[in-house]
């Protein structure tokens, strides 16, 4: 064969044989692709609202008001003796990110068929895409719940940060893989049942009682310790809790919980990326 026949290729397409490659080697080569898509969710979501990015700010402290007023006010539930705004702008906060990134990976394969079924390129890095964008609202929620320790802080109300602040970085990382691995699971699901679809939203504010975003574990303990097991279990509590302890210094939190959570979310991710490595394979012809 003469030189001018042959042809060098770039990229290369077979089947995927492993179902827990993650394809790192090309999610980096498409990186552009992954920033490109961050800047398009913060964009679309935002450039034709009034206030834009303020949302980020208005949508956790109206609901730290309301819960507040209603939870912490009308039904006297306990806050562990921490000032009310703080203790559920913490569980917001937490909550809000975990919550997004499952409801948003979980459409995945539904919203980006149009683009799945044209083009190439490593299809993880939507879900990755949808994580490091809700980083950002979750970087400006912190830096709200941050000046209202200070406020409270500067007041003399008393909380104290201790060195358990130094797993927010794991107790972040925790949030991601677990919204992750429940949205890769969930969308594969809506691939062939599109009604699930419907219940995500539902679920997750059922899944929201069962944590401890609007009262303390020690509460379910004390006063209802035949549902403690409900929300002991749930991975996102022993989360939230860790979150509470280490900003405020108060909250029901052991390393073995932590490490309860850690074996769980581990074992929801390992579980997302096989169920979607399959189904990415002839989702197409499902969608």
């Amino acid at each position: 064969m003469s030189e001018a026949n042959q042809e060098d290729w770039d990229i290369e397409l077979i089947p995927a044989n492993n179902m827990l490659d993650l394809k790192l080697k090309d999610i980096w080569h498409y990186r552009d692709l992954l920033f490109l898509l961050v800047r398009r969710d913060f964009v679309s979501f935002y450039k034709q609202t009034i206030l834009g990015p303020l949302w980020f700010f208005i949508q956790p402290l109206f609901t730290a008001i309301i819960y507040t007023f209603v939870f912490g006010n009308l039904a006297n539930i306990s806050v562990d003796e921490l000032p009310k705004p703080l203790f559920y702008l913490a569980g917001i906060t937490a909550w809000n990110y975990f919550a997004d990134c499952l409801t948003k990976t979980s459409a995945v394969f539904t919203t980006n068929a149009g683009l799945f079924g044209k083009v190439y390129f490593p299809r993880l890095i939507v879900p990755l895409s949808i994580v490091v964008s809700n980083l950002l609202r979750f970087g400006v929620q912190m830096l709200l719940f941050v000046l209202m320790m200070i406020i409270y802080w500067i007041k003399g109300s008393s909380f104290h940060p201790n060195a358990y602040l130094l797993l927010f970085p794991f107790l972040l990382m925790l949030m991601a893989m677990l919204g992750l691995g429940l949205g890769m699971i969930i969308s594969a699901m809506t691939t062939k049942y599109r009604d699930l679809a419907f219940l995500i939203a539902f679920g997750i504010q059922l899944m929201m009682y069962l944590t401890t975003v609007i009262y303390p574990l020690s509460t379910v303990k004390q006063k209802y310790p035949q549902y403690q097991w409900l929300v002991e279990y749930n991975p996102m509590t022993s989360i939230i809790e860790a979150f509470r302890y280490g900003f405020l210094g108060k909250g029901t939190f052991t390393i073995l919980s932590l490490g309860i959570t850690t074996v769980i979310t581990i074992f929801i991710i390992l579980i997302g990326i096989i169920i979607f490595n399959k189904v990415e394979r002839n989702f197409i012809d499902t969608v």
